[in-house]
């Protein structure tokens, strides 16, 4: 997918594109609707003329009968307008929704580090909805509007040329200052759109985080937080109905103005016998209908302000640059062995300091090897993965796996290639049976079985009243957190894929639990390039190669054995300062 910045024309021209006969048959109705309105004040001048002349059944029966037919084909034309509205308006809300979450689910790790997700969701929700709202205000009501307005100046200008100009002269007027109005009316639709997500997303961190307000006593701390933003909130929503209040006050005064003056006009026009009794009628019909007309796009203008500066502010997750995206044409990674070479890494954190953690790294992991990573917190274990990962790129140098650059395939084929099972896995809300097949879609009943069994979540599954059919809750909360790591090695197992990474993949697992998992992670690893983050270094006595990391550097490679035998060497050091077989938190100084 293209990283197109769009502005929003271009984004709701793009959404729009697929539906070209829905928005002809939007564009009929609406052309309609102008001329029956502007048809149906006619016809009752025609009936007034007539009858004033002739007050019998025969004279007025021809324009009475097309003046019921008109007001029947209007109702039809509302029937046949929430045809095409049926036909088109879900396809577009669901084609908007799955292009937005596409696009934003393709940003980097660290874009979703610095947001939160119930906040993308309202962007998303806001986005769907104010499309909608802009694209039925534009065909509805403006256009439909416009016309009408158009029309009705020519039907006075044959009955009266002076209202024609009044008229002309004040709907010039009148646009312009909304035209004027509505620039400032979008700026504080986007400043009140943005306070919101603001806010939708200080509700959903009290709602993920609620076990820690909880624990933490901090409900009204938490209550105040909200409340400042709310304070935020309410203050930008004042300030566009403010706004909007002005608009509408001045240009309902104006048109109060333009319809006082056309009357007068028309009142010493009728002394002086220039117009007949139906023209009359035909003209107080059309300054009604002009004056609501006015009235319609006056309140418009606002309802599209808003819904322009809402979308706009949504757009803006779309618009926002993928700073890690496939090159063109990218290939597919092809993992025969399984060799992982670092070459001349240089990668900064620039959100953690100054100092680059990796300067000029080259290492090679050979093919099937069994790697341990080992080091204090912040050391660089986590961010070595990530790198192979490809969740954050390099700054220079470059990763190869079976050398091919992964900055030259598709992440996609990357991650196929690689399984992961981090310390702390979070599920979808979906039902365990879905949350295991995650690992290979296309999987049998069967095989989701036998990688439960191989993961020990079989037990605990079986006992639950619903077994694999029950729904674990966001983020699997419904379960423990060592069943939650069951699933993730059931899932893990069920991939099978060439590469594999542990993160302290048994942390949360009871000793009994974990030495059984530890034979089926054993037999998952053989001929797989593994490497595993442990804290409890006794998890890594089975390693073909463990590398100790500080800052960002390897300063020790080599087995077990071999790296307590190094003097004063700092695995030796952490091995003898382990307190029931984990590190200690930080190094000693």
């Amino acid at each position: 997918m293209q990283n197109t910045e769009y502005t929003l024309f271009q984004f709701i021209k793009k959404m729009v594109r697929p539906f070209p006969l829905q928005l002809l048959g939007i564009t009929f109705t609406a052309c309609y609707w102008a001329i029956d309105l502007s048809l149906q004040p006619y016809l009752i001048k025609l009936i007034l003329d007539a009858a004033s002349e002739s007050p019998t059944v025969k004279s007025v029966i021809v324009p009475v009968s097309f003046y019921i037919l008109v007001a029947f084909l209007f109702t039809l034309s509302f029937r046949f307008y929430d045809y095409v509205c049926l036909k088109f308006y879900p396809t577009l809300r669901a084609n908007l929704t799955a292009y937005a979450t596409d696009k934003v689910s393709r940003q980097s790790y660290s874009f979703f580090q610095s947001q939160f997700s119930g906040s993308l969701a309202n962007k998303i929700k806001d986005l769907n909805r104010g499309i909608e709202e802009i694209i039925q205000i534009f065909f509805d009501r403006f256009l439909s509007n416009f016309l009408a307005l158009l029309i009705d100046c020519l039907m006075l200008l044959s009955v009266q040329p002076v209202l024609s100009f009044v008229l002309l002269m004040w709907t010039c007027l009148l646009l312009g200052s909304s035209f004027l109005f509505t620039r400032k009316a979008r700026k504080l639709s986007h400043e009140f759109s943005q306070a919101s997500s603001h806010t939708v997303g200080a509700v959903v961190d009290i709602f993920t985080n609620i076990l820690n307000v909880r624990l933490f006593a901090a409900q009204k701390i938490e209550n105040q937080r909200l409340k400042t933003q709310l304070k935020l909130n309410a203050e930008a929503d004042k300030k566009l109905r403010k706004y909007l209040f002005i608009i509408n006050m001045v240009q309902g005064l104006s048109t109060a103005i333009m319809i006082a003056i056309c009357l007068i006009i028309m009142t010493y026009s009728l002394e002086s016998y220039d117009i007949t009794v139906g023209d009359f009628g035909l003209v107080l019909t059309l300054l009604v209908s002009i004056a609501n007309t006015i009235w319609n796009l006056a309140d418009e203008f606002s309802r599209f302000s808003e819904n322009y500066g809402l979308v706009s502010q949504a757009l803006s997750i779309i618009n926002t640059k993928q700073d890690i995206k496939d090159v063109p044409n990218a290939g597919s990674l092809r993992v025969t062995k399984g060799e992982i070479r670092f070459e001349s890494i240089y990668f900064h954190h620039r959100e953690k300091g100054p100092e680059p953690l990796f300067n000029n790294k080259s290492i090679i992991l050979k093919p099937g090897e069994k790697i341990g990573l080992v080091g204090y917190s912040g050391s660089g274990k986590t961010t070595f993965v990530q790198l192979i990962l490809r969740l954050f790129d390099v700054q220079s140098g470059k990763i190869y796996i079976d050398n091919q650059s992964i900055s030259d395939v598709t992440q996609d084929s990357l991650h196929e290639a690689i399984a992961m099972i981090p310390q702390d896995p979070t599920l979808f809300h979906r039902t365990l049976m879905e949350n295991i097949r995650f690992g290979k879609p296309n999987a049998t009943n069967e095989e989701i079985l036998q990688a439960a069994y191989k993961a020990h979540a079989h037990e605990f599954i079986r006992r639950l009243p619903e077994g694999y059919e029950t729904v674990v809750g966001e983020r699997g909360i419904k379960i423990s957190g060592g069943q939650r790591q069951r699933i993730a090695i059931a899932r893990a197992i069920l991939k099978n894929a060439p590469i594999l990474i542990l993160d302290e993949a048994t942390s949360a697992l009871d000793s009994m639990t974990e030495s059984k998992i530890q034979a089926s992670l054993h037999d998952l690893m053989q001929g797989k390039t593994t490497l595993v983050i442990a804290h409890r270094l006794s998890t890594l006595l089975n390693m073909d190669r463990i590398l100790v990391f500080e800052r960002g550097r390897i300063i020790e490679d080599g087995k077990h054995e071999q790296l307590l035998a190094i003097p004063n060497g700092v695995y030796k050091k952490l091995w003898g300062a382990q307190v029931g077989g984990f590190l200690p938190d930080k190094k000693k100084k």
